[in-house]
């Protein structure tokens, strides 16, 4: 059974972008549904979510019959009594829809009684449990169709639950990174990034433009409050992950189109990436503000 250890104080950040979607299943019919360790002082490393193997019944089923019976058996509770659920007594579950790649799950007014650690882990048991199905990339959970307002993020990704919590250094990875320089163009600069366990090379590198330059005649690529919601590594294509939510907080004269540029190209220094695909919310958009994000960026 996998364990995952949750960095909690950091949801509104990039939260261990670029790991591979966990809980996949181990054999035909086998799935894993994600609970809370009932004595979180003896959790190992302090994890806080372990995985639960079950059978389905589900040979033929299509993506949205196998995450009803998923959210069924979540909500039953686990079998091994060492892990207790962190979804509230008495929640039910209403829907279960699942469109293009996003997996919309509303549930009873119990679960709306969760807030702080407690929402989050609930959320992220949900995340965890459905997004091991290859065609859910997003998950999004709502109390009777309304949004819970308090939460920082609404649209959730196996990428926003690290593997590990951050500790001594394990690696280091050599990126290209992009910034603006005084006459307003891309230059570059050469850096050495420091990988912790959990983290990837596509992580390290949305997470070092973010931080800005290092040069004295750099300047920030990504906009003032720009951040990436989640990134990670498919085969040799870098998938990029951005709130449309931002969008409303950006100065209107933010530089998006440098942006994007920026992003793109420094992600494709990495010898490992050969594409950039940008996703709005989680699902591929035509623009993100007014630039054109259709089509991949190639190295």
């Amino acid at each position: 059974m996998k364990r995952i250890a949750l960095l909690l104080l950091c949801t509104a950040m990039i939260l261990g972008g670029g790991c591979a979607v966990v809980g996949r299943k181990q054999q035909e019919n086998a799935y894993a549904l994600y609970f809370q360790e009932a004595n979180l002082t003896a959790a190992d490393s302090g994890d806080a979510l372990r995985s639960e193997s079950i059978l389905l019944g589900a040979q033929g089923a299509d993506t949205q019959a196998l995450a009803e019976k998923l959210m069924s058996a979540l909500l039953e509770g686990p079998a091994d009594e060492t892990l207790k659920s962190p979804i509230p007594l008495g929640t039910q579950l209403l829907s279960v829809t699942v469109d293009r790649g996003r997996a919309v799950v509303d549930l009873t007014f119990p679960y709306a009684a969760l807030s702080d650690v407690a929402l989050t882990l609930a959320d992220y048991a949900i995340t965890l449990t459905l997004t091991q199905l290859p065609e859910i990339l997003s998950v999004q959970i709502t109390v009777r169709g309304q949004e819970l307002a308090y939460r920082d993020k609404q649209v959730l990704t196996a990428q926003d639950v690290l593997l590990s919590p951050k500790g001594d250094v394990v690696s280091t990875v050599t990126a290209t990174l992009y910034f603006l320089n005084e006459y307003g163009s891309l230059s570059a600069e050469n850096r050495v990034l420091e990988l912790y366990e959990g983290d990837t090379q596509v992580g390290a590198v949305a997470r070092a433009l973010e931080s800005g330059p290092e040069e004295k005649n750099h300047t920030d690529a990504l906009p003032g409050g720009f951040r990436v919601r989640s990134v990670w590594l498919e085969e040799n294509t870098c998938y990029v992950n951005l709130s449309s939510a931002l969008l409303e907080t950006l100065s209107p004269e933010a530089n998006l189109s440098a942006a994007m540029q920026a992003l793109w190209r420094s992600l494709c220094s990495l010898d490992a990436v050969e594409e950039v695909r940008f996703l709005v919310d989680g699902e591929f958009a035509r623009t993100y503000g007014t630039v054109n994000i259709a089509n991949p960026y190639s190295k």
